[in-house]
């Protein structure tokens, strides 16, 4: 049986990581088997390696503390990758901003969640920035990710309602509930030759996604 090989970027408690080994971890796809063959981290002693290391799957720590500059990271991280030949490149909470010649490296075949119903909200803080703006409806948004920020074409997104009353935090767990529905739908999806990316546009089952993916209204 053939094997799409995944490998896992992230920088901390690796939630989004745990659904995808849940879902993904050596399990049949289309006559073939899915598999995470790294979990690779920026730092070290982040729960996200126990998740790792619980499931068997190769952990590694390329440290971003002390690098000489985003490049010399980013060509540091493509080395380590480079020897796991990956079919799919997951960033699950990897809080680094990518060089654009990594992104163009491995364009067509990186995914990013964003916690915040893209446009809306790139960077940092999305939850609280929703609050504030008094935001009826917040959400999370699975995209390719592309040299831009947080600005790929976006594959699915997912909506959940914001209480009067809400906290950042309570938002925040609302919302990964849908995360970790949504991101290894959309891996899977790609794994099985689904999804693709055309210059800026989502491509599912031979039709382009609108602008805000395959969850729109």
């Amino acid at each position: 049986m053939a094997t799409k090989k995944i490998v896992v970027l992230i920088s901390g408690s690796g939630t989004n990581l745990q659904a995808i080994i849940d879902k993904l971890h050596k399990q049949p796809l289309d006559g073939q088997q899915t598999e995470i063959v790294a979990v690779i981290s920026n730092k070290a002693d982040v729960f996200g390696l126990q998740r790792a290391s619980e499931a068997a799957i190769t952990d590694v720590v390329v440290a971003s503390k002390g690098s000489a500059s985003r490049e010399a990271y980013d060509l540091l991280l493509a080395d380590e990758i480079d020897k796991h030949q990956p079919d799919l490149i997951i960033l699950a909470g990897f809080m680094r901003i990518l060089s654009t010649e990594f992104v163009n490296k491995y364009l067509g075949k990186m995914i990013n969640i964003h916690p915040s119903l893209l446009p809306k909200y790139p960077g940092i803080n999305t939850h609280q920035r929703a609050i504030d703006a008094g935001d009826e409806v917040h959400g999370a948004t699975v995209h390719f990710v592309t040299p831009e920020l947080d600005s790929g074409p976006t594959v699915l997104q997912a909506k959940v309602p914001v209480f009067s009353d809400d906290s950042a935090e309570d938002l925040r767990e609302r919302v990964l509930t849908q995360e970790h529905q949504i991101y290894p739908l959309v891996a899977q999806w790609f794994l099985a030759g689904r999804l693709t990316m055309h210059g800026s546009e989502a491509i599912l089952d031979g039709s382009v996604l609108p602008e805000n993916g395959y969850a729109a209204d």
